[in-house]
């Protein structure tokens, strides 16, 4: 085993942008496991969107990581050494252990994956946290009928691409926003999607209309800002919006000024936020479907790799950009 351990952590707090300065590298010895601890080296960090406002000194639905701490994220890894009778070596677990190359954790805060029926991978995307929030999302605020037309805003990405097809396997119309005509390509060709509008091309509301005949049911946003505004503009009456994530929003030096409100009082839309926590007692519910469903091929998905703990910060920076492509992970191993 290597002698040290070696942590990203929170250096200062952006004002707008994130940059690689927000971040400072450091090697620490590794941490020995207590009476029901276990170490683990961490093999896969996820990237995503919500570690942008950990990053801020605000109120919010958990705390901020503070200065100098390592930065949260879960992590996919193996465990070393155990203290615990649950775990042993060799058992490869999933953690929120955060930027660091090795962690102790309590183990009863470890769960356990079969990485011979899935990647170890997968756990942190269509199997882990982006799917389980893409299945309660859409499945209990969303609603979806057989027939309903479907948006989901970051379509390619790693929560947007599994609603698209728990849509389809809806009976849904699925229809993606993504960045860019590769991704729509992907959108629709790989995962199955009919129709994904390009918002860069300047015609989103035309584009989106187009695709939408029939008006939009629900709408699955992770994005806001204009998109959001524009899609409220296509809604039908008694519809619903997920209000799953802002991220055009969470490096804005300004707020967004929505123009389209008046729609949610005029069509009686139903818009509520989510935060996935609020169904951890459920999390094994959503996570059989899902392992089923990937099981039967059912379910595709696609990596953005970056390579090391040195460059998660990058990772985390062309992620907030849409730089990546499907689900942004960093390989520590």
């Amino acid at each position: 085993m290597t002698a040290n351990n070696r942590q990203v952590l929170l250096a200062s707090r952006p004002r707008d942008q994130v940059s690689e300065d927000n971040f400072r590298i450091v090697e620490t010895p590794i941490a020995q496991p207590g009476d029901g601890e276990v170490l683990v080296r961490n093999e896969w960090l996820s990237l995503d969107p919500y570690m942008r406002g950990r990053m801020n000194d605000v109120k919010s639905y958990v705390p901020p990581v503070q200065l100098g701490a390592v930065m949260v994220g879960q992590t996919v890894g193996e465990v070393v050494q155990s203290r615990d009778a649950a775990f042993r070596p060799g058992d490869k677990v999933l953690t929120s252990l955060g930027w660091q190359l090795y962690g102790v954790a309590k183990a009863r805060d470890l769960a356990r994956i079969d990485a011979t029926r899935a990647p170890a991978s997968t756990y942190l995307g269509p199997l882990g946290m982006p799917g389980i929030t893409a299945w309660f999302g859409l499945h209990e605020i969303g609603q979806p009928k057989p027939g309903d037309t479907v948006v989901v805003s970051a379509a390619s990405g790693a929560v947007g691409s599994v609603v698209g097809q728990l849509a389809k396997i809806s009976g849904c119309r699925a229809v993606g926003i993504a960045g860019g005509s590769a991704k729509c390509r992907y959108v629709v060709e790989d995962l199955g999607f009919d129709a994904c509008v390009d918002y860069k091309a300047g015609s989103l509301e035309h584009d989106l209309s187009e695709s939408c005949p029939d008006g939009i049911d629900v709408n699955f946003e992770n994005v806001g800002g204009e998109l959001l505004d524009t899609v409220l503009r296509l809604m039908n009456p008694h519809s619903r919006v997920v209000l799953c994530g802002l991220i055009a929003e969470y490096c804005a030096t300004e707020p967004y000024r929505y123009k389209s409100l008046r729609a949610i009082l005029v069509k009686r839309i139903k818009m509520q936020g989510m935060i996935v926590f609020d169904w951890k007692d459920r999390y094994g519910e959503a996570l059989q479907q899902l392992v089923a469903l990937f099981a039967a091929g059912k379910l595709k998905y696609r990596e953005s790799i970056v390579e090391g703990i040195d460059n998660a910060p990058r990772g985390l920076i062309g992620l907030l950009k849409g730089e990546n492509f499907g689900k942004q992970l960093v390989r520590l191993a």
